[in-house]
């Protein structure tokens, strides 16, 4: 293959990737059906955005932020069933209950192992270890400016983790079991070795004071945008959507098989951050995973990071052993 280049990388020598916008299809049908597939995604983030914004307080907390995603995630199910991008991610039976463990893992164990030892632990120890004094001032900016910083600080240091998990190798042990999947559907993003889910969510936000209505708003961006990088439904999403936010072409070209184009569209929610420093790629990509598309097994990736990383270190343990010297 030879390839697209892209700034000065090759794009696609090891694996079929489309290159730009225009050489992407788009939804075909009706009037209807074109209209509906151009603005679901921005009519669905605007009215997030106002909902969260006019809620009386009663109505505005986090069980109700939960009803929300459950019921957004079984929506984005179905649309997955009847207008699937690709007929090769249709979801399986075997696929949807993978999904739906490590769905549970995040909500149960992850939940409990981040209570004692999460970002929200770390921050409190170091602020009562230098005696610093929360930034009270963030209380006092306009409530959607407090929601899109605290989106933005978030996806800011998740671009650089997620970037370190390609370029470091003991961060990369921990997230190559992620890019092991071999399709996108809308649970895909919780599949992982459970460090990888653990590291991925760490922020640096709670250094901030912000209000609760502000955290709800940005919970929005969270749901109403990263929530499509795993999806398996096509778009005709307006311009300016793509140039802002990450899309399921974006992630699919960093799940792709080739090599340089997994290392693009780092950003989990704003890949305007990946435009900034030049990792952004716009395209999509079909064959996905790693080792020409083999699946693990749930066993192998909650092993693999520790059985991979015990394999590197005695091999290079075993390297670094002095030859023997024959007897004279």
């Amino acid at each position: 293959m030879d390839g697209v280049l892209v700034g000065k990388r090759l794009i696609g020598t090891q694996s079929p990737v489309t290159v730009g916008w225009e050489n992407i299809p788009r939804v075909e049908g009706g009037p209807f059906k074109q209209l509906f597939f151009t603005w679901f995604q921005p009519t669905v983030l605007f009215g997030l955005l106002a909902f969260w914004y006019y809620a009386p307080n009663s109505i505005a907390k986090a069980s109700t932020a939960i009803g929300i995603g459950i019921g957004f995630k079984v929506l984005l199910l179905t649309m997955e069933y009847f207008f699937p991008r690709y007929e090769s991610w249709r979801l399986t039976w075997k696929e949807f209950t993978t999904d739906l463990f490590y769905v549970g893992l995040g909500y149960t164990a992850l939940r409990l192992v981040d209570n004692y030892i999460g970002d929200g632990v770390m921050i409190e120890a170091i602020q009562h270890a230098f005696n610093w004094e929360k930034f009270s001032w963030f209380t006092g900016l306009p409530l959607l400016l407090q929601a899109f910083l605290i989106a933005f600080i978030f996806d800011f240091g998740q671009y650089w983790m997620h970037r370190g998990m390609h370029n470091w190798y003991p961060l990369w042990l921990t997230h190559s079991v992620h890019h092991y999947i071999t399709q996108l559907n809308i649970n895909k993003g919780a599949v992982g070795n459970p460090t990888e889910l653990f590291l991925i969510g760490l922020g640096i936000g709670g250094f901030f004071d912000f209000l609760p209505r502000a955290a709800m708003l940005a919970g929005t961006f969270g749901m109403a945008i990263s929530t499509y990088q795993h999806i398996n439904v096509r778009f005709n999403t307006p311009r300016w959507w793509r140039f802002l936010f990450n899309t399921t072409e974006h992630h699919s070209v960093h799940h792709s098989r080739d090599y340089e184009a997994s290392r693009s569209n780092y950003s989990n929610t704003f890949v305007f951050i990946d435009r900034i420093f030049g990792t952004c790629v716009d395209g999509e990509a079909e064959l996905l995973g790693m080792e020409g598309g083999r699946r693990m097994s749930i066993r192998e990736q909650m092993t693999y990071t520790f059985t991979e990383g015990w394999k590197t270190l005695k091999e290079k343990v075993r390297h670094q052993e002095p030859a023997a010297v024959p007897a004279e």
